[in-house]
């Protein structure tokens, strides 16, 4: 399985920082990978929220695969913050 060598909480806070600087998102710059590079640590606390309450899958989620294993991944990461 591939893996990603980017943590997933700054890969949510690149996507959060990108909707608001670029102009894809909400933003207004045609070319934000400086900004975004500049500006993802501002949302990390937001990427923690965001997947803290992914921690729980709803229904549709645990239809489509293992809930023990989403917990224990969602829950490596959040440890990580604990850690730290």
């Amino acid at each position: 399985m591939p893996t990603s060598a980017t943590p997933a909480i700054e890969r949510i806070a690149r996507v959060l920082a990108g909707r608001h600087l670029s102009l894809n998102g909400e933003g207004s710059d045609p070319h934000a990978a400086g900004a975004v590079d500049a500006a993802w640590p501002a949302h990390v606390d937001d990427a923690y929220a965001i997947l803290s309450t992914l921690r729980e899958p709803d229904a549709h989620m645990a239809q489509a695969g293992d809930v023990t294993v989403w917990r224990a991944m969602i829950g490596a990461v959040l440890e990580r913050r604990s850690a730290a």
